[in-house]
């Protein structure tokens, strides 16, 4: 009993005595914690005593001395943020060289290099730095020429920066990257006739592309067609001669050429739609002329 008394008694001690104890050591400016990205500025009757701007655990009597154990309850300690920061300002308003109502937004970095510069050169170094940048934008990059603030940039963005980085310096606030995100219009009947413009380009240039299709179709139409009417030519040239060299073949042998020229002298009359009319020679019957015609077989009479 009295081992687990002496155990609840150090655990509770040590549960709510350390935080105490602790409290009144940072209390009396024996140490102080600085963390990651932060930085820690002593003032002590209006003067700034120590800087602080490495992590870790600091004692404050070895880097202020006597000052430690006054400056927790007679001066401040300013904890500001080291860490890089970022914003982005909208729609800039420039006009261009030919007059062109334009809108630039610009994001930028931003981060302390300078500690007590920044706390006390400047009573709103973010809202300074934010006007600076955006004052810089419309003074530096009004009256360029449109294509140049539709393509380059890159070299808008350095300009910015160049303007912007000695006077952010002075105040302990660094800039850091700039970069020229969206170039707009801001007249909306501006923007409706590019639209306009845009519509009407793209109609004539699919225009032009179906005509020269077309173009493209009947050149190669009329080509095929000369081809064609060429070599149907060069057959209708070479057909007499070879009907000729047939002819005159077939002509060596009269009897095949009666013959042939029977045949083909039929073959037409069969192949014509002409009506065969029969005519009966005068003096000769026609019922005994198509009686003769008939072949001896027998015949039966009823």
């Amino acid at each position: 009993m009295n081992t687990l008394l002496f155990s609840g008694i150090s655990f509770a001690c040590f549960l709510i005595g350390e935080p105490i104890l602790l409290g009144i050591a940072r209390l009396l400016g024996v140490y102080t914690i600085v963390r990651e990205r932060r930085c820690h500025v002593y003032v002590l009757f209006g003067k700034v005593i120590g800087v602080l701007k490495e992590p870790g655990i600091w004692f404050l009597w070895r880097q202020l001395g006597w000052k430690a154990l006054l400056v927790n309850w007679m001066g401040r300690c300013y904890v500001t943020d080291m860490r890089i920061d970022q914003a982005y300002l909208r729609s800039q308003p420039v006009n261009s060289e030919e007059g062109a109502p334009m809108g630039i937004g610009i994001w930028y970095e931003m981060f302390i290099s300078d500690p007590v510069d920044y706390l006390f050169k400047n009573i709103d170094p973010r809202g300074s730095l934010a006007a600076n940048v955006g004052n810089s934008t419309v003074r530096c990059l009004s009256n360029l020429p449109l294509a140049m603030m539709l393509v380059d940039r890159h070299a808008m963005s350095r300009t910015v920066r160049e303007e912007v980085t000695p006077k952010s310096n002075e105040w302990g606030y660094q800039l850091g990257s700039t970069y020229i995100r969206k170039v707009h219009f801001r007249d909306p009947e501006m923007i409706r006739q590019i639209e306009s413009k845009v519509v009407n380009r793209l109609r004539q240039v699919t225009a032009a592309i179906k005509q020269d299709g077309a173009n493209q179709v009947s050149v190669i139409t009329s080509a095929a067609e000369r081809q064609a009417a060429v070599e149907f030519g060069k057959a209708a040239a070479v057909r007499p001669a070879i009907v000729g060299k047939a002819m005159t073949e077939i002509s060596r042998d009269p009897d095949v050429a009666e013959a042939l020229f029977e045949i083909l002298e039929t073959q037409r009359i069969v192949e014509g739609k002409a009506n065969l009319t029969c005519v009966r020679s005068p003096g000769r019957a026609l019922l005994g002329d198509l009686l003769a015609a008939e072949s001896d077989s027998p015949r039966t009479h009823i």
